[in-house]
């Protein structure tokens, strides 16, 4: 479904990302991981088209798109969910979700209704709240705002950059069942986050990003369960416990009743 080839982006004359590759197949989640400052948001956004490509190429469905603007990436079916959420806070939550289909123009009133109904029932509380300015939420809540803002434009391709970040431990968790949910519905994620741990743990696949080059690339349970990923990224040693020949259970097997919906 996308692909990159080669990709160096960066800002003005100074490169971040350098020859980076990597493919997000339909109806699956692909993990972009690596420290702050890595490279990972400077990804999606020159696949979002808000950075210039310096060089290589970015590909949607076969079609070569890097040098399209942003609003046609999202017609073609691409859509990101910023950091930070970035929701309009003195506009009420309606308001939020609307803005969210205006790069489909054509959108009569009936259809734009069918897309907010849609999202009000996968978020109940958005429903509820709706008149409210979405400044008023939660982070979390926010979070959920800003996601259902991004399925407003119909993706088929869904990019969230650092969707955990700032929530509790029990709102990230919660996240990711929805990340994980949204998967299940067909639609492909790539996903960039800092907590590389729970990331993996619901990725098909993954890539580590270092000094703004691919690193390492695998299955979301060969990377989590890499001893040198593991110590790296995760905080964790090998999985075998010191003075028992018996390894413990994967880092992928741990996490998984974590994440189950």
């Amino acid at each position: 479904m996308l692909e990159a080839r080669s990709l160096t982006v960066g800002y003005g004359n100074d490169a971040v990302v350098r020859g980076a590759s990597f493919i997000v197949r339909p109806g699956e989640i692909v993990a972009l991981i690596g420290a702050n400052g890595a490279g990972k948001s400077t990804l999606l956004k020159a696949v979002s088209g808000l950075l210039p490509v310096q060089s290589g190429e970015i590909h949607f469905d076969g079609r070569r798109i890097d040098r399209l603007p942003s609003s046609e990436r999202v017609r073609l079916g691409l859509a990101q969910v910023p950091e930070g959420r970035q929701v309009f806070a003195g506009l009420s939550i309606e308001d939020n979700l609307t803005l969210g289909a205006w790069v489909h123009r054509g959108a009569d009133d009936a259809e734009i209704g069918r897309r907010l109904d849609s999202v009000y029932e996968r978020y109940p509380v958005l429903r509820e709240r709706r008149g409210t300015p979405a400044g008023n939420l939660s982070g979390g809540q926010q979070q959920m705002l800003a996601i259902a803002r991004g399925l407003m434009s119909r993706p088929r391709l869904l990019m969230l950059d650092e969707p955990s970040l700032g929530l509790s431990p029990l709102l990230v968790i919660e996240i990711f069942r929805l990340i994980k949910s949204l998967r299940a519905e067909g639609l492909a994620i790539l996903l960039s986050e800092q907590n590389a741990r729970q990331s993996l743990a619901i990725a098909d696949r993954g890539y580590v990003i270092e000094s703004g080059r691919i690193a390492a690339e695998g299955t979301g349970a060969d990377l989590l369960d890499d001893p040198q990923i593991s110590e790296r990224y995760l905080g964790t040693g090998r999985s075998v416990d010191a003075g028992n020949a018996q390894p413990r259970a994967s880092l992928a097997q741990r996490l998984a009743p974590l994440l189950e919906t």
